[in-house]
């Protein structure tokens, strides 16, 4: 009896501890703010975690790409900025040469008028001095094809300057004043104007010669036009030495001599048709 009174008694003190497990329990679960994990629950709060790891990271990406951006945008509105104040600037300085160029037009387009104005002065009084000197006004005007003081042969007219010794000239100095005179040295094209100008090269113990326009160049005889000089018999037996230019003089025959010597001279221009 005595054996199954203690294996009694141990179911008893069994049952006991087991309710006291099961009490501690229920009071756990009834405490305030209690909860009690669960499976799913873990699953639950770590798929919470595994969408923060991925959305925190893409947050962090979009924000510094929106701030990149924005950074570059910046930049780009600073260089349209500095591009448009130097357009402004070459636009303004555009402005100002253009203005300078109507004022210098303006200026250029009074300067033409005027001149204008002189030369239609200046042809109007060239055209009278012609008119004076080939049509000279006595009782009637009578037109001459050269003026007083030239002479005409064939379709040229022909002044001599038989000068005196003082006021000879060098060949380049003869040829200035043939031009100042709207001529030049005379040029001769025929066997006719050679004996023409001949016997017009007037003698006189101060004349050495006159100067037709015929000199040395590049070892030729050219005429001032630039022609060669095609018949050498008019001037026989003398070189073509540059810085050699020609005289003519009655009773001889052409002569070479320094272009730097001084001698009379003879100018010829076109005879007016009248």
């Amino acid at each position: 009896m005595n054996r199954k009174a203690q294996s009694l008694d141990e179911e008893i003190e069994e049952a006991d501890y087991v309710n006291e497990i099961a009490g501690a329990e229920e009071k756990m679960r009834a405490a305030p703010g209690h909860t009690f994990s669960s499976i799913p629950q873990l699953f639950q709060l770590a798929a919470y975690w595994m969408i923060l790891l991925v959305v925190i990271p893409l947050h962090i990406h979009l924000h510094i790409s929106v701030d990149f951006e924005l950074n570059q945008l910046k930049t780009k509105e600073a260089a349209l900025i500095e591009k448009i104040q130097n357009l402004s600037t070459e636009l303004d300085q555009v402005k100002k040469i253009n203005q300078e160029l109507q004022t210098e037009k303006k200026n250029l387009t009074e300067q033409v008028e005027s001149m204008k104005k002189t030369w239609n002065e200046q042809n109007v009084s060239q055209a009278q001095w012609i008119i004076d000197q080939y049509c000279p006004k006595d009782k009637k005007r009578q037109c001459a094809s050269c003026q007083k003081g030239w002479l005409h042969y064939q379709s040229s007219c022909y002044v001599v300057n038989n000068v005196e010794p003082k006021n000879q000239k060098t060949w380049e100095e003869a040829r200035k004043n043939c031009r100042g005179r709207s001529s030049d040295l005379t040029v001769v094209g025929n066997e006719d104007e050679k004996t023409f100008l001949k016997g017009n090269s007037w003698v006189d113990k101060n004349i050495n010669g006159y100067w037709i326009g015929l000199r040395a160049e590049g070892g030729r005889w050219k005429w001032i036009d630039g022609s060669d000089l095609t018949n050498q018999a008019w001037i026989q037996q003398q070189n073509a030495t540059d810085g050699q230019c020609v005289t003519s003089l009655q009773n001889r025959e052409w002569t070479s001599v320094s272009c730097t010597e001084k001698n009379t001279w003879i100018c010829e221009k076109k005879a007016l048709s009248v």
